[in-house]
Parts: structure tokens; C-alpha cells; sequence
């Protein structure tokens, strides 16, 4: 973890350094190991420095090659590290003294803009290139490391935080209600855009080469939904799996700090420490994982200690705790926006993301591992039954969804029936319509999977008449926007493969990345994420699908090579905690006054939202994926607060870009 910034002035000519020092100053918290600014002519470089790896100690940004005539800035953790040394012809011997950063400078010198493509772990840099006058900027495969922007004929501004490119690029500050319209209804795909009018982001596995004539906006990599592995048994699947994820997180292990897991009892977590903590206890010289999980005493529907403690039998392990129950969504949400500086999707970010980052800094601890999104990574395999029902592969269907209703406790047939009516249905046609209406009268009952396979997290559908305020559907055209991503949603349930694919692509990952780095970030802390490793994501999209749901059994591979490994009770484990019940606490009780003062005092919300439907909502609790976007929203509005402050140079609390610098 550490913090870039830099100006390239593409016409004219003006004295970069106030700029420079402002935004050192605005991401100062992002590294307190150093701190130092690279210009030449019209461009500038900036870089904070946060020591993690051992490599990191000896390394200082900017770096300038003056013989190749170029300069880099990043925040990277390269994880082919051996690989790259050995195409780059640079000894092992040196491996201790060459720093990330170099590696892919020394990559851009041999590759030069192809130089991502070689690259594997999580980075975001950019390096001028004084003899073809451009300057490079490249961000990882998923979004781990955040790259923001603005473009202007005049100049290019870059920041590892919104905050820093306003302070650079002295744009005027707007909101953007596109991004409102996509926030409002859950629809997170556009990764370039953000709330500012004027600011990007680069998204995933994008480059960007500027230059005083022209850009040039490139996608590097994206994964191949047509590849496939096919290995002789389950138990080679499984050997697989086990091994492309023990490498992922030991690649991650990587640091010169005491190292943390988050550990919530669930199979991701669990998985992610449970390894981590094998290598480090195998290690030549063994050391200790720090384990950090919320604990619940008063809600106690969300405390996941029986599943907690079976992970921390192991030796090797020290655990730490935080109550969960004693932080609300709106706990230390003025220092939050601050740092966030965008209003922020997930109801228990401020609960349990920053609640964990606080105690990691309490514990001395600099990298903390995350178990994000196993659920996408390996795919609980529902898309197969479609397959099965598709390929009229009824017997095998059958015997599917008995294992799966076995396992949770629901009705064998009327999964079936579900499948079967539906696509027996497109395939009758126009013809024997007597069948078809029998078969649509059957499909009317109650399935299992029904709900299953919806879009991940996906809420009721809007209703735009009552909840959102007419201009503003009009404006944003917010009908339109959302029956196209609606049927994009659809259309990838049909296949194992596509609804594993979207999974995978859907922009609310990067989005979700970009929130805890910058939570990170606050505390002097780098977030890990074993589950997002390129190698692993490929080979677990790549799968037959029978590798996914097997009997019944989601995330099957996952399961089978986490043996040995995995505690039984979370190997085999199907249920997920829901930290609900302690979000909906929060806002109807200790948080009530404040959301009650936001419905009677809206300011900008009420250019958006219907505040008496929303009242309605929340009093009757309905619909908390709606009322959390209102809220969290329009306190968000009130914070920045664009109309009174132009340049965001007075911000709402103690904190103030003018402070900070």
C-alpha cells in the first residue's frame, strides 16, 4: 500500500510544485515511509511510501532511470517476481535488492506498452518515458490498486485518491448524476466513471498512454469464457485447486510486518487463513497469523464463534476480536466519506470492514488478508442445472436436485418441475399447446432454486413511478437504464459458463476493491486478496461445471481440496452469515435520530428520491437494500456538498484537503 500522484502538462508550461506538494499532502496518510517528488520539464511524479515487503525497505519513488530516460511511480506487489528475473536476465542472487517497481520498469524497457501483459499480482503505476515523450499508466487485472484521473487539452492529472486529483487538477468539482442514476439502482458495470463530472477512473485491466497530441485508452487482458480444463478425476481437479490457491496466498504472505487474516467462520475466510497459516508455520523460521473477526454478544443471530473457533484450534494462530454489535452503518462515517470520497454501496463497510482495520492497527499489523468473494471466484455451480435442463438431461437433473434438496432441506421435485416446465415449455413451441399450459400451471409451484439463481445480491425492481423523483428518471433515462441491465443479468443465468462469467466481470468487484483499499489505507494498512489471483480466477472459470455443484454440493472442487486442510464443520458448511439483523438495529435504533433528521432535512437527496416513500419504507422496513442507497446518499450529498464548496477544499467535519496540506 502506498500512494501515487503526477501531472503531465501537455500544453504550456507552469511551475508543477505547489500542485505537486498539495496532493502529496492530500494522500499523506497512504504511507509514513517516506515521501518524495520526481520532475522533469512538464511532468511530475509523487509517491508516499508504506513499507510491506522486505524488498519495499530499500526502494524509494519516484525512481528514475537517467539512461533509458524514464521515471516510474507505483503501488505494486508483483507476484512473478522469479519469473520476471529470469526473462528480464537479472541473477537471483540480487533477487532481496530489486524492488517491485523496478521489475516493471525493467519490463517496460524490454516489452514497453505490452509490459502489463507480463505482469501478475496487484499494481497501478505510470512512467514517463522522456524519449517518446509519453507517459504510461497501467492498472491490475481486477482493480485491486485504484487509478483515478482527469484529462483536460492542457494537462493529465493522476492520483491514487479522488481528493488528490481535484487538488492537482483544480477542476471545478460536479456531480455526476449518471453515476447517481447507476448507484440508485444497483447497476456498477461502468468501471471508468465516478460521482465527479470530469474525473475517471482506469478500469481493470486497462493501460493509458498520453501523449501532447493524443490518448490512447487500451484493454490488456480479459478473461477467455471459452477455455477449458479437462483433467482425468476429482481428485486431480481438487489437487489443482488446492495448489493454484495455496500459491495465491503464499505469494501474498510476502512482508517484513506482522501479517493478519480477516476470519469471519465462513468457507472463504477460513480457507484463506487456514493456508496462510500452514505456510507460515512450515516456514524456516515459523511465525504466528494474527486472525481479526467480529465478534456479536447482543445481536447474536450474526456471531459466527462456532465456526470461529474451529479455525483457531490450529496452532500458529493468535486471535483478536471486535464487537460487531457496537458499531451501527453510520459509525464513523464523517471519516469515512473523507476518505472514501464517494458514496459507498455496502451497508456493513463502516460496521465490520472498518471495525477490522481499526483493530488490525491496534495489533501492530501492516497486511491483511481478505477472503472477498470466493463465491465468485469458484461459483457455487447453480447455472448447471440449467445446463442439465437445457441438454434435456432429466435423470441426471433429478438426481441433482436431490442433492441439493437434501442438503437444504427443501422439496426435490418441485426444483425439478421448475426446470423442467420452463424448458420443456420453449421447446413445445407453438405446438401441443394443451401440454404447455399444463406444463406453465406446474411450473407455478414453489421452487428451490428459484431464488438461488437471481443475480447475486439482487434486490426487487425498482418502482420508479413512487421511489425516485419524475425528473430525474427522465434526465437519466433511469427506466431504460435499468431494463438493460436487468436482461444483461438474465441472459447470464442460462449457462453454467455465462452466469459464471458475469460473475466474474461485473463491475461492483473493482468497486468493492477500490472502498476497502481506501479503508486500508486510513490505518496504514495493505489488503490482500488470495481469491482474486489471475492464475486462480482462470482455472476455476475454466472448470466443467460438474466441478461447481456436484450432488447437490456448491463450490465443489473448493470443498474437495480443502481437505485435510479445512476443519470439517466449515469444509462442508452451507449456510452464510448474514450480518443484517445488526445493520437493521443499527438504523432503527442508536441511528434512528440521524435518519430521521436526513427524511425532514434532505438537501440534495430530495432532487433523487421521493422522501415520503422513503419514509414509508424505512418506518416499515421494507426494502433495507433501497433505503441504505437513499441514506448513505444523501448524507454523502450533505458532506461534500458541491454547490457551497467549488474546489471540495472545505469539507464537512474536522477534516479539510487544506488541512491536510
Amino acid at each position: 500500500m502506498s500512494g501515487i500522484v503526477g501531472i503531465y502538462q501537455r500544453r504550456g508550461f507552469q511551475s508543477l510544485s505547489p500542485c505537486l506538494e498539495n496532493m502529496m499532502g492530500v494522500i499523506a496518510h497512504r504511507g509514513n515511509d517516506g515521501s518524495h517528488i520526481w520532475q522533469q520539464d512538464h511532468v511530475g511524479l509523487g509517491h508516499v511510501m508504506l513499507w510491506t515487503t522486505p524488498e519495499s525497505k530499500l526502494e524509494r519513488l519516484p525512481y528514475c532511470d537517467s539512461l533509458a530516460a524514464t521515471a516510474i511511480t507505483a503501488d505494486a506487489r508483483i507476484d512473478n517476481r522469479a519469473e520476471l528475473m529470469t526473462l528480464l536476465g537479472l541473477e537471483e542472487n540480487v533477487a532481496m535488492q530489486v524492488s517491485d517497481s523496478y521489475l516493471i520498469l525493467k519490463a517496460y524497457h524490454k516489452w514497453g506498452t505490452k509490459c502489463p501483459t507480463k505482469l501478475i499480482g496487484d499494481f497501478a503505476f505510470a512512467i514517463w518515458d522522456g524519449t517518446q515523450q509519453r507517459l504510461f499508466c497501467a492498472r491490475d487485472h481486477f482493480g485491486v490498486k485504484p487509478f483515478y484521473y482527469c484529462l483536460r487539452e492542457e494537462n493529465f492529472t493522476f492520483a491514487s485518491e479522488i481528493k488528490a486529483v481535484l487538488a492537482g487538477s483544480q477542476v471545478s468539482p460536479q456531480l455526476n448524476d449518471s453515476k447517481v442514476a447507476d448507484y440508485l439502482i444497483g447497476d456498477f458495470d461502468d468501471t471508468a466513471r465516478t460521482f465527479y463530472q470530469h474525473i475517471l477512473r482506469l478500469s481493470p485491466a486497462h493501460c493509458l498512454t498520453i501523449t501532447a497530441d493524443g490518448v490512447d485508452l487500451e484493454c490488456y487482458w480479459s478473461l477467455d469464457p471459452n477455455r477449458q480444463t479437462r483433467l482425468e478425476s476429482n481428485a486431480a481437479y481438487a489437487k489443482e485447486f488446492q495448489r493454484l490457491f495455496t500459491e495465491a496466498v503464499r505469494c501474498r504472505l510476502r512482508g517484513a510486518f506482522p501479517i493478519g487474516s480477516e476470519l469471519s467462520g465462513g468457507l472463504d475466510s477460513s480457507a484463506v487463513s487456514c493456508v496462510a497459516r500452514n505456510i507460515l508455520q512450515n516456514a524456516v523460521e515459523p511465525t504466528v497469523l494474527h486472525t481479526l473477526s467480529a465478534v456479536f454478544d447482543e445481536v447474536t443471530e450474526c456471531d459466527e464463534r462456532e465456526y470461529i473457533n474451529e479455525a483457531i484450534a490450529q496452532t500458529g494462530i493468535e486471535p483478536h476480536y471486535f464487537q460487531g454489535d457496537r458499531r451501527t452503518p453510520l459509525t464513523d462515517l464523517q471519516d469515512i466519506f473523507w476518505h472514501e470520497d464517494e458514496a459507498f454501496f455496502a451497508p456493513g463497510f463502516a460496521g465490520m470492514t472498518w471495525g477490522l482495520c481499526t483493530l488490525a492497527k491496534d495489533r501492530g499489523i501492516r497486511i491483511l488478508l481478505n477472503g472477498n468473494d470466493g463465491d465468485s471466484t469458484v461459483s457455487h455451480g447453480f447455472g448447471y442445472l440449467h445446463d442439465l435442463a437445457r441438454q434435456g438431461r432429466w435423470l441426471t437433473l433429478y438426481r441433482e436436485m436431490r442433492g441439493v434438496a437434501k442438503i437444504y432441506n427443501e422439496s426435490a421435485i418441485a426444483g425439478f418441475w421448475n426446470y423442467f416446465s420452463a424448458y420443456m415449455t420453449k421447446k413445445l413451441g407453438d405446438k401441443h399447446r394443451y401440454l404447455r399450459r399444463v406444463l406453465k400451471i406446474g411450473g407455478k409451484i414453489k421452487s428451490l432454486v428459484r431464488d438461488a439463481i437471481k443475480p447475486r445480491g439482487a434486490a426487487p425492481a425498482p418502482d420508479f413511478a413512487s421511489s425516485f423523483v419524475p425528473e430525474f428518471v427522465a434526465r437519466t433515462d433511469l427506466r431504460e437504464r435499468y431494463h438493460d441491465w436487468l436482461m444483461m443479468e438474465r441472459r447470464a443465468q442460462t449457462s453454467s459458463r455465462t452466469h459464471h462469467y458475469r460473475l466474474l466481470t461485473q463491475g461492483a468487484h473493482a468497486l468493492a476493491l477500490e472502498i476497502n483499499d481506501k479503508a486500508a489505507a486510513a490505518f496504514g494498512l495493505e489488503m490482500r486478496y488470495p481469491f482474486w489471483d489471475k492464475r486462480l480466477v482462470e482455472f476455476c472459470l475454466s472448470l466443467p461445471a460438474e466441478q461447481k455443484l456436484a450432488q447437490g454440493w456448491s463450490r465443489v472442487v473448493m470443498r474437495r481440496g480443502m481437505e485435510g486442510i479445512l476443519p470439517p464443520k466449515i469444509q462442508w458448511r452451507t449456510s452464510k452469515m448474514d450480518f443484517a439483523p445488526n445493520f437493521k438495529q443499527g438504523l432503527l435504533g442508536e441511528e434512528r435520530q440521524q435518519v430521521e433528521r436526513l427524511l425532514a432535512d434532505p438537501g440534495a437527496l430530495a432532487q433523487y428520491i421521493d422522501l415520503d416513500v422513503l419514509g414509508q419504507k424505512y418506518r416499515e422496513g421494507q426494502d433495507w437494500q433501497f433505503i441504505w442507497r437513499a441514506v448513505s446518499l444523501g448524507l454523502w450529498l450533505d458532506y461534500a456538498n458541491f454547490a457551497d464548496s467549488p474546489q471540495l477544499l472545505e469539507v464537512r467535519g474536522d477534516r479539510s484537503l487544506k488541512s491536510m496540506t
